[in-house]
């Protein structure tokens, strides 16, 4: 196999990475994804002028193995064969890639535009134009939902294909904000700025994106974390695990109309961001996670209100959750509601909570450890239904296992140590960021320059590879039903429009 061999978080030289003729590329990297144990973390292009140098990160779940891989081809309007027409699962990876450089597929299955990039090669390509996948029949009808979501005031849009009231096929059309957050990556100065970026991403994953951009800066500069810092990080990112998924289960009692259930969990989200308030200022840990340094340790006040607020918080959440899941009424618009099977899930390459739901065991924290997580030692929480109810049973399954998991983590919290200043990142380097965020798997991938400065940032958030489960969960489902299979899914409108 010609590629090479990295681990998570470790920086190599760029040159090191082999240069496939695009064929083999394709083949290889199309090959590991037919394995249901290797899946694609990344696959981007960074443009030299008429080269495109196409680069393919591949995890294989059983070693905790990056393959690092890549190509070079000439944008000269040659139509190149499609890794999608192997495995689905590269199909937004390939839309990007066409749309931002022009590159031709001849067989892609579905090339149609990701977000609408300012920076797109075709600008006559519009949002009003989006090609939609219509059904021409008497007895179908269309109904169009978005593009501002009703709840979180986000822009997406929704067309569903219906035969009354049973949803056919849904599409899911989004790229309205145009951030351009991974340009503003190249154009900033200093380690703050990026981090403030790197908070931004995704404004309910703040933790764990913020964890994965200091991964890679941190491996640019050839810092080692010390286990002050890895252990802030990693209780850091189960609260915010914890939180979030507590606001879920609120939100999906809300879509069903159980008020009790929706005041309770709602509530008691409260308590959670106000820790985090407490610890760094920010109820949603922003300025928490720093570059090279613990901003805001664990001190015995912290372990202290950590403590009280498991003591209050849990036996409330497992008596909510108890009499919700007793309900039949709840349950009847739960159990076989927006189902997704394993095989959909492997052919579309989904992560986190939405693969582990149909058996399939994506968890980073797991796979390819970081932080403290190979010495907690963690275990994946899997489900086999794939429905709303898998899903909401895996957020409450997580709850209970994160806070065990800082309770113990608490018990023994290592010196401060000393501040220390970065080097520059190194020149002419490659690294890839995997963390686990609460929805899945978040990648970053650095490239550096010759003088150290980041040429190249790309990120993936886990919605990209979701929302296509989404528009799979719904199919053969009642309308009425769509909110709480969207819910259930809860995946970021402005971690995908980048």
């Amino acid at each position: 196999m010609n590629a090479l061999k990295v681990k998570n978080n470790q920086r190599i030289a760029v040159s090191d990475i082999p240069v496939l003729p695009y064929e083999e590329f394709l083949e290889m990297n199309t090959n590991m994804s037919a394995d249901v144990y290797f899946h694609c973390v990344n696959y981007f292009a960074w443009q030299k002028e008429e080269t495109i140098c196409l680069f393919c990160c591949m995890a294989d779940d059983t070693t905790g193995n990056l393959m690092i891989s890549s190509s070079q081809v000439i944008n000269d309007n040659h139509e190149y064969p499609s890794f999608s027409a192997k495995h689905l699962s590269f199909h937004a990876f390939e839309r990007e890639i066409h749309e931002t450089t022009g590159l031709k597929y001849s067989d892609h299955p579905w090339l149609k535009p990701l977000r609408y990039d300012f920076h797109r090669s075709d600008l006559t390509k519009n949002i009003p134009d989006y090609p939609f996948y219509q059904i021409e029949s008497e007895e179908l009808h269309e109904v169009g939902v978005g593009p501002i979501h009703a709840g979180i005031i986000e822009p997406g849009h929704f067309r569903f294909t219906c035969n009354g009231e049973q949803i056919l096929h849904l599409e899911i059309q989004l790229g309205f904000q145009h951030r351009g957050i991974e340009k503003l990556f190249l154009t900033s100065k200093t380690p703050l700025q990026l981090a403030i970026l790197a908070e931004g991403i995704a404004g309910d994953t703040v933790v764990s994106h913020t964890n994965a951009f200091t991964g890679c800066w941190e491996s640019l500069c050839d810092f080692t974390p010390s286990d002050d810092i890895l252990h802030a990080r990693t209780v850091a990112s189960e609260l915010e695990r914890i939180a979030i998924h507590t606001g879920d289960l609120s939100a999906i009692c809300t879509d069903i109309a159980y008020q009790l259930g929706s005041s309770v969990f709602g509530r008691l989200r409260t308590p959670v961001i106000n820790t985090f308030q407490k610890w760094c200022g920010n109820r949603l840990a922003k300025s928490m996670i720093r570059a090279g340094r613990n901003s805001y340790p664990i001190t015995p006040d912290i372990v202290k209100a950590l403590i009280q607020l498991f003591d209050e918080y849990e036996p409330d959440l497992n008596e909510m959750y108890d009499r919700m899941k007793g309900l039949p009424s709840a349950l009847a618009r739960l159990e076989r509601t927006g189902t997704v099977t394993q095989e959909q899930a492997e052919r579309i390459g989904a992560v986190g909570q939405v693969a582990r739901t149909t058996g399939l065991i994506r968890d980073i924290r797991w796979t390819h450890p970081y932080l403290q997580y190979g010495q907690i030692p963690h275990q994946p929480i899997v489900k086999h239904h794939g429905d709303v109810y898998s899903r909401t049973q895996i957020r409450k399954q997580e709850i209970n296992q994160s806070i065990k998991y800082i309770l113990n983590l608490i018990t023994h919290v290592p010196a401060t140590s000393k501040e220390v200043e970065l080097k520059n990142p190194q020149a002419n380097s490659f690294v890839v960021s995997l963390t686990e965020g609460w929805r899945g798997e978040i990648c970053h991938c650095a490239i550096t320059g010759e003088s150290g400065q980041l040429v190249l940032y790309k990120i993936k958030d886990p919605s990209l590879h979701n929302w296509l489960a989404l528009a799979l969960a719904v199919r053969n489902n009642d309308i009425s039903d769509f909110p709480i299979c969207n819910k259930s899914f809860n995946l970021s409108y402005c971690g995908h429009d980048l």
